[in-house]
């Protein structure tokens, strides 16, 4: 009999996550205009739904709808077989409003440009009406051309780190923490179908971590499917775990903070080369400013032999309730 393990099950979990259903198309038209700025055109969008994934504080995860907007705007390239692939290499996102995890969200996507080596789309993910994101995508067939890279940080080995869930689960028993916000977010992580490995201490209250920058390795808690659109919406969602965290580091705040406050804002990603989160990947994060209530995050995503895979820029909410 075949036996499925709890992380093979995580795994098909947030493949069902990400695979959207499509309903039907939104007419996009110019209302009310003088006659000269006809030119503006009407247009249509096609519509997707996706399934929302509960978390403790009842609104939608930002990398959720960020890799069902992957999800959505590559459904409408041509996917025919003889078609050549054009796998994504750029979005840029804006997070308006907070998602209702009790609720399916929509994605209508319109069709800006189909050029002869990139396409253009832009998402809107809707919930009970209105936007709660916006997303511009660009997808490039493959090209040949000049190349190069930085050299990898320097970082341990991940096979000899702690998993997020039971590091963060031994600083709550050292530092005494009986908190049931905290509680639910170790028990969604040790659930989460990818893994993350931090390097160094999980506790910004210690001096020695007290640093703008942040390291961590992840990767799935199984094989993922070898689906190329897959593969890079599961890096999207992957992406907007610890975006915001080098800030809070540099300032001695954990998330388990009952002060805190915070949010993302935006998101930016490019897409440099083809990796899979079936195999090690490290995120090397960083915060260069933080002010009037906002930190900007970046980062860079590595591969075990030293490919770069992908950059990413988000500036997030970071406040502090007196």
């Amino acid at each position: 009999m075949l036996v499925t393990t709890d992380a093979e099950l995580a795994v098909e979990g947030l493949v069902r996550l990400l695979t959207l259903r499509e309903v039907g198309t939104a007419h996009i038209a110019v209302r009310d205009a003088p006659e000269t700025d006809t030119e503006m055109g009407d247009s249509e969008a096609q519509v997707f739904i996706g399934a929302s994934e509960k978390q403790p504080h009842g609104r939608v995860f930002g990398g959720q709808v960020l890799a069902q907007g992957v999800m959505a705007a590559g459904l409408t390239l041509d996917l025919t077989p003889d078609a050549t692939p054009r796998p994504i290499h750029s979005l840029h996102a804006y997070f308006m409003r907070p998602g209702d995890d009790t609720q399916p969200i929509r994605f209508a996507v319109e069709r800006m440009m189909d050029g002869k080596s990139f396409s253009t789309r832009r998402v809107h993910a809707i919930q009970h009406g209105r936007p709660i994101l916006a997303m511009s995508a660009s997808f490039q067939e493959r090209a040949e051309g000049m190349e190069h890279q930085d050299p990898m940080p320097s970082a341990p080995d991940p096979r000899g780190l702690t998993e997020m869930s039971v590091a963060l689960g031994d600083l709550m028993d050292r530092q005494g923490i009986d908190d049931e916000r905290a509680e639910h977010h170790l028990a969604r992580l040790r659930k989460r179908a990818i893994r993350q490995y931090p390097v160094g201490s999980v506790d910004p209250r210690e001096p020695a971590t007290r640093s703008s920058r942040y390291q961590l390795w992840m990767r799935a808690a199984a094989a993922l499917p070898d689906d190329q659109l897959l593969t890079s919406a599961i890096l999207a969602y992957a992406s907007d775990f610890q975006m915001l965290t080098p800030s809070l580091r540099n300032h001695g705040v954990t998330f388990f903070d009952p002060r805190l406050r915070v949010a993302s804002l935006d998101h930016a990603m490019w897409f440099h080369r083809d990796a899979s989160l079936s195999d090690w990947l490290l995120f090397d994060l960083e915060s260069p400013s933080a002010q009037s209530g906002r930190a900007l995050g970046r980062g860079t995503v590595w591969t075990e032999d030293g490919r770069l895979v992908a950059s990413l820029a988000q500036e997030g909410m970071t406040r502090l309730k007196a």
